[in-house]
């Protein structure tokens, strides 16, 4: 596409853009800020934005997107769980850490399994159930979804990086899936995650953390 179609792509989209649309991006933002700080309310307001997109996927015929947001509100209540849990001086029993190369093997299989998984899913219901599907992309914006989420429910530093990749795919694969406002979220998303992973490789190195099995 030239840059003068994706404008008009962009003019017309966003016209469109419901406001259920506009609270679950607002939402997102919202919850991603507030997981940048190590805040458990990034879990409360993650569950009102993924409550919406599970309806906005659903109705837009986007099944890769809605289990996405299916598992993202199943995790977003582990999350608060996990992080909840406090010692008995009132102080949280989870900290931030980084990775060791067992929890990188760890999140490596993790991710593609749900990567192999999710692409012959989507392959399989593309032609009756899911026509807006591209499988490869879908299942990769999934998967390293899946894997970010899953990291950041145990304060993992790495879940950061598997967000960006999260964001990077999910920029054009939005926008010509004509939900172009989300697209714009993503972009969003993607620059907070770079401050996040660095917020919380300095977490990491306050908390005398590197590396922890």
């Amino acid at each position: 596409m030239s840059i003068q179609e994706i404008y008009r792509q962009f003019i017309h989209d966003i016209q469109y853009t419901s406001w259920l649309e506009y609270v679950a991006v607002i939402s997102g933002i919202i919850s991603v800020w507030f997981s940048r700080k190590e805040s458990i309310l990034t879990y409360p307001t993650g569950l009102i934005n993924t409550t919406f997109y599970i309806y906005l996927s659903f109705t837009g015929g986007l099944l890769g997107e809605a289990s996405v947001n299916l598992y993202y509100t199943i995790m977003s209540v582990y999350g608060w769980m996990l992080w909840s849990r406090k010692d008995l001086l009132r102080r949280p029993v989870l900290h931030i850490t980084n990775s060791n190369k067992t929890w990188w093997m760890y999140q490596l299989c993790f991710f593609l399994t749900f990567y192999f998984v999710i692409f012959f899913l989507l392959t399989y219901l593309k032609r009756d159930f899911a026509p807006g599907a591209i499988p490869w992309a879908d299942a990769f914006a999934s998967a390293t979804a899946f894997t970010g989420m899953w990291l950041m429910t145990k304060k993992k530093t790495e879940s950061w990086y598997w967000w960006i990749a999260t964001n990077i795919a999910s920029i054009p694969l939005y926008f010509v899936k004509h939900y172009v406002f989300t697209s714009v979220y993503y972009l969003v998303l993607f620059v907070m995650a770079v401050f996040g992973l660095i917020e919380w490789r300095r977490r990491a190195i306050k908390n005398n953390s590197i590396p922890v099995s």
